[in-house]
This record gives C-alpha cells, structure tokens and sequence, in this order.
C-alpha cells in the first residue's frame, strides 16, 4: 500500500453497508422505484374494520349511503341489493337483540343496516295475523253453528297488509323527514330497519293474543247459550 492514500477519498456511496442519498432529480423526475412504491389511497383499507369486513377510504362506514357505482336507479333491484346482502347469523343476531333492550341492538345495526330482517319480518307478521284472524272466525262460527259452511275470508290479508306496511313504511319516513326539518342528520335506511326488526316481538304476541280472544269468544258464546 503506498504512503498517502486513504480510504477517505472512496465516494461513501460505494462503501459496503452505506445508504446512497436522495438526488433532488430523481423525486422530481419521478423514477420507476418512486412508481413502483407509489401507492394510490383508492387501494388501502381501513383497518381495524368498523363492520366485520375492511373498507376503503372515503365509503360511507355508517351505512348512511351507497357509491355511485352501486346506485342503478330508484326502480333498479340491484340499487337495493347490498342492503339484503347479509348472513343468517347477523339476522338471528339482530332478532335477538330486538327483544332484549340490554344487548345494545342500535350498535348492532349503526355500521351495517339491513332491509332483508325487515321485509320478512313485516311478510310473516301480515300472513300470519290474516291466518289467524281466519282461525277465529272460523272457530267462533263452528262453535255458535257447526251447520253453516265457512269460507276464507282474503280481507284479512288486505287489511293486514296495509296496516303493517304502512307502519314499517311511512312512519319511519315521516319521522326522517321531521328530523330533516329540524335539521338533524338521520338515515332513512337505518329507521326502517329499526321499526322492522322492531315488530319481530308481535309475531308471538299475536298468536298469544289470538288465542287468547279465541278462548274468550269461546266462553261468551257459552255463556249466551245458557242464558
């Protein structure tokens, strides 16, 4: 080795374990490293997730509304889908919690509002309020005159149909439109699914209740007879 040569006149960025620095040209210029680590925030998530799955940036985490990607239309069933897309576990679940008032059933419900409890809900509670208001007909008049031929009355469902609608219906929306009027920020989505679920409790209710004027009408007629 000759006298007077160091390895101080090496360029440090050809050392073994030295970092190169940053040129001002290469950020400017705009390098294929800075396109290849370059990440677009339309491709990252949301962790932790606030509704058991991730989500982009920017979607609307509280169910209040959909993309515009997702929105075909007010007379488009495919607009309406995602809110039907839903496990029978999270219905269960919501059922659940619809009848007991501790389990915090508005949590449940604030991230990722579903139609599809209350559609069926509201179905099931119409048909069977029309059943058994047929029942009890027909029991009171086999009881009063067994001779006289009964026949199945499709008021009931009618009647039934129209009062159980409209309350899942226009009830929630006139109270968002007063809440709108008022100026408070609601979720029309989100108050029909509270008022669906919310009938999940007349469905044993009502059979009770049916059963319960049934044996009544029973013991009037009963009554009348032996007078």
């Amino acid at each position: 080795m000759e006298e007077g040569y160091t390895y101080t006149a090496l360029p440090t960025s050809h050392l073994l374990g030295s970092v190169p620095a940053v040129i001002d040209g290469d950020i400017k210029g705009g390098s294929s490293s800075e396109a290849f680590h370059a990440a677009s925030p339309a491709n990252l998530q949301v962790f932790p997730p606030t509704n058991g799955a991730y989500q982009a940036p920017g979607s609307p985490a509280d169910g209040n509304a959909q993309t515009a990607t997702d929105w075909k239309g007010f007379f488009s069933i495919s607009s309406y889908s995602p809110y039907f897309n839903v496990d029978t576990d999270v219905v269960v679940d919501r059922l659940v919690s619809s009848v007991y008032p501790m389990d915090n059933f508005y949590r449940k419900i604030d991230g990722n509002p579903d139609l599809y409890g209350p559609v069926w809900i509201s179905t099931t509670l119409v048909f069977m309020l029309a059943a058994l208001g047929n029942f009890a007909t027909y029991t009171i008049q086999k009881r009063s005159d067994p001779s006289m031929s009964w026949n199945f009355d499709v008021g009931f469902v009618n009647w039934a149909a129209l009062v159980i609608y409209g309350y899942v219906i226009v009830v929630p929306a006139a109270l968002f439109f007063l809440l709108q009027y008022f100026g408070i920020n609601s979720s029309l989505i989100r108050l029909w699914c509270i008022w669906g679920y919310s009938l999940f409790i007349f469905i044993p209710a009502s059979m009770d209740l049916e059963l319960m004027l049934v044996y009544i009408s029973f013991h009037v007629i009963l009554f009348l007879r032996n007078l």
